[in-house]
């Protein structure tokens, strides 16, 4: 199974029933694809949107209905729409019951970095900064290496977008909690040993006990 599937799905297991979570740019999309039977969850973008699905098919785009990341998207029956302000003060008011966010890095305090690389130029912080302070749940959901080097860290060494620690790190190799001991391994990838999970993460992990597979919801 492609490693954006695994992290998707797995991600998607996370969601829950009438809540209002917010998918953002990137990876964090494909969570849409994968809701679970019997879940009614109300998806929220920061450009102005409630009620967003998968991708329309080939065709069927609408270029009024995309996501954050200009991605084109379908709307759900009930879906409404409003300008920025609104979408914010839903942010920061503390509305969002989940965000999933992709990341860059996360370090061994569960902080993440997911904005910005030095030296290439972006155009700005978006609502990243916004989404990790006011969400009540915070999962990350990106893979577990890039370019050979661990995304998981001891230090962040890229601006960080919060010091508020997140809730859960979903990657293509394992499900991974901050707390307030360090970061405990709580699930591996199917077919993933522990063993690999460690020497493919920088940081230090805590291992208690037995680590089962990831439920993918197939």
């Amino acid at each position: 199974m492609d490693a954006k599937v695994i992290i998707a799905r797995r991600v998607a297991q996370e969601l829950r029933d009438n809540t209002l979570a917010n998918l953002g740019i990137g990876l964090p999309t494909l969570v849409a694809r994968y809701i679970p039977d019997g879940i009614s969850v109300h998806f929220q973008s920061e450009n102005g949107i409630i009620g967003f699905g998968a991708p329309p098919p080939t065709g069927m785009e609408d270029p009024n209905l995309t996501d954050a990341g200009g991605g084109f998207i379908s709307a759900l029956p009930g879906a409404a729409s409003f300008d920025s302000a609104m979408s914010f003060m839903l942010i920061r008011g503390g509305h969002l019951d989940m965000t999933v966010l992709g990341g860059l890095q996360v370090d061994a305090c569960g902080r993440l970095a997911n904005w910005m690389v030095p030296g290439k130029l972006v155009p700005g912080m978006g609502g990243a900064m916004d989404l990790v302070a006011g969400a009540r749940r915070v999962v990350v959901a990106m893979q577990h290496a890039a370019r050979g080097e661990s995304k998981i860290v001891p230090t962040l060494t890229l601006p960080p977008t919060s010091v508020r620690p997140v809730t859960l790190i979903v990657t293509d190799l394992a499900v991974i909690e901050p707390t307030a001991d360090g970061l405990l391994l709580k699930e591996r990838a199917p077919g993933v040993s522990v063993a690999t999970v460690l020497e493919a993460t920088a940081a230090t992990l805590i291992v208690a006990g037995d680590v089962p597979e990831m439920a993918l919801g197939v």
